[in-house]
């Protein structure tokens, strides 16, 4: 099943199923796509945080980031795309749109089994830090 919904930063596509979703994007079926989930009790069955970063992870809006074990991962917080997400343990988010391209509201609805809002937009991405032990790396 892949929701077509306007998460807190842009306009994405989310599901369960990773090679579904970049088979859906046309890239390589292995490529790793961030997790979106609403509840910090989820993050800690996926993840460790540092305890360096753990304040900073649970502040965080509209942040991705890269954990020890080479999980990208968002919290989602105070928007309705969290209220979406909470009936979920978690999915894997991406963009709504073909790999490397821009948001095609057509192309995004006709592949998508579930819209989940009415209105799209395309924003600027989340920021992604990488943080390892005391380090944290901007990488977008």
């Amino acid at each position: 099943m892949i929701y077509l919904a306007q998460t807190d930063t842009t306009a994405g596509l989310l599901s369960k199923d990773l090679k579904a979703l970049n088979a859906l994007k046309k890239r390589p079926l292995d490529q790793a796509c961030l997790v979106a989930t609403a509840k910090l009790s989820e993050l800690a069955k996926l993840t460790r945080v540092p305890n360096h970063f753990k304040n900073t992870v649970r502040k965080s809006k509209k942040t991705t980031f890269l954990y020890p074990n080479s999980k990208a991962i968002r919290v989602v917080k105070d928007c309705s795309h969290a209220n979406f997400l909470k009936n979920f343990d978690w999915l894997y988010s991406t963009s709504a749109n073909e790999h490397g391209k821009s948001f095609n509201y057509q192309w995004a609805i006709s592949n998508a089994d579930v819209k989940v809002d009415e209105f799209f937009f395309e924003s600027s991405a989340s920021k992604i830090f990488k943080i390892r032990g005391t380090k944290k790396i901007k990488l977008r």
